[in-house]
């Protein structure tokens, strides 16, 4: 079961500027089934741009997700982590597709465990609790997190901004 690209992928990063895609995924476990989650962050502001959850890992995924990106963003590079289905995707597509650096598998790692420790604890206090979940309560707690994320790091880049400007001035 695939969730609907219209309704499942949005645009959660409204920043204009996009300079590349880090993409990996990352399984996850909502009641006892396990799904793949999507994630592709933008490597300049680490701000997460895109999240999708499917029930297989495949190149057909990956383009999909790839294609809702390049929709909302346009066309940028692609890092992954050396899936082959990321570079095939990105072939059909016309992207270019490379491994990332250690420094960007670190970042990505880091907001794979901070989504996958919150998506637990979600699921653990509730639980799906239908056969045929359509997951959507899921895909709305891990846009909330998301969008959390999101704002710690503009905080903490604007406190630290004015950190640097006070210093500056005294």
């Amino acid at each position: 079961m695939e969730l609907d690209s219209e309704v499942w992928i949005c645009q959660i990063y409204k920043r204009k500027r996009v300079t590349a895609f880090i993409i990996d995924e990352t399984i996850i476990q909502i009641g006892n089934k396990h799904y793949w989650l999507w994630l592709c962050i933008e490597p300049v502001h680490s701000f997460v741009i895109g999240i999708y959850i499917s029930e297989e890992r495949s190149m057909i995924v990956a383009e999909k997700f790839i294609r809702s990106l390049v929709s909302k963003y346009g066309k940028h590079t692609v890092y992954t982590d050396g899936g082959t289905w990321y570079y095939k995707a990105s072939n059909i597509i016309g992207l270019k597709h490379y491994l990332h650096s250690s420094i960007e598998k670190s970042l990505m790692e880091r907001v794979n465990q901070f989504l996958k420790d919150r998506i637990e604890s979600f699921d653990d206090y509730y639980p799906c609790i239908k056969e045929e979940c359509n997951l959507f309560h899921v895909y709305n707690w891990i846009q909330f997190f998301v969008s959390m994320y999101n704002d710690m790091i503009v905080n903490n880049n604007h406190d630290f901004l004015l950190k640097e400007v006070n210093i500056i001035l005294n």
